[in-house]
């Protein structure tokens, strides 16, 4: 099976000419201006900071590295599967399967509330693409899929024309960008010690995406389970500035 997706992806690429318009939407879709509500999640990290894991610029780092791994590990699989069939069946199958995946209440939350705005925005913005909005109007309060945040993020990245590893380093990217800016409004770091940590992490980000792409999702793992434990205590903070 897996085999058979990859050579629909070489089919893909030598069938399709993206319309160079097309890249402008690409690039649009990391931009952090799109409302889709990435910045209101801190990934476990505030909840990791009450909890004394997670108390300066050095622990900062080693939380993204984590956070970044257990990304790499549990929804790289399903953004590379739904990048490389963005249908509505796929879409469908991947969402029931990434909902059972996620043991942590909290964390899928995040995920669906996350998911369900990337594709509420997505639909609106991209006009190019009909058939998006095509899909959500089906899905749309018909309880089929919960609108999972990698798996729509996978579909969207296929239907814009991008190849399956790109829209891989581009999740990673995002997890990467919203976690250290959540880290930034929690005054662990300020302005231009995030960008500097960012450009540092990026390299072992980079290590992580050939670690764990073009991975059926059926290989899909949790790697640093004390983070999702974490995380899921976010809810029983008496203050919290974050969704998750």
């Amino acid at each position: 099976m897996e085999q058979d997706l990859v050579e629909t992806e070489k089919r893909r690429k030598r069938e399709i000419n993206i319309d160079p318009s097309l890249q402008w939407s690409q690039w649009q879709l990391l931009d952090s201006i799109l409302p889709t509500g990435g910045f209101a999640h801190s990934f476990g990290l505030e909840a990791a900071i009450q909890a004394r894991l997670v108390s300066g610029p050095d622990d900062l780092q080693t939380f993204v590295i984590h956070l970044l791994e257990n990304t790499g590990s549990l929804l790289l699989p399903f953004v590379y599967s739904a990048t490389l069939n963005p249908t509505l069946d796929n879409w469908q199958k991947l969402d029931r399967i990434l909902d059972a995946t996620l043991s942590n209440e909290v964390g899928r939350k995040a995920s669906v509330s996350q998911g369900s705005s990337l594709m509420r925005v997505a639909a609106s913005v991209f006009t190019e693409l009909p058939s998006l909005k095509s899909m959500r109007d089906v899905c749309v309060g018909s309880g089929v899929v919960s609108f999972h945040h990698a798996p729509v993020f996978g579909i969207i990245c296929g239907l814009l024309g991008m190849d399956s590893g790109t829209s891989q380093r581009a999740y990673i990217f995002m997890t990467m960008r919203d976690v250290i800016s959540a880290a930034t409004r929690l005054n662990l770091v300020g302005p231009l010690g995030a960008a500097v940590l960012q450009h540092r992490v990026a390299y072992g980000a980079e290590s992580m995406v050939k670690k764990w792409m073009d991975r059926s999702v059926e290989d899909a793992c949790q790697t640093a389970p004390l983070l999702d434990t974490i995380q899921g205590c976010h809810t029983y903070l008496f203050s919290r500035l974050f969704c998750s």
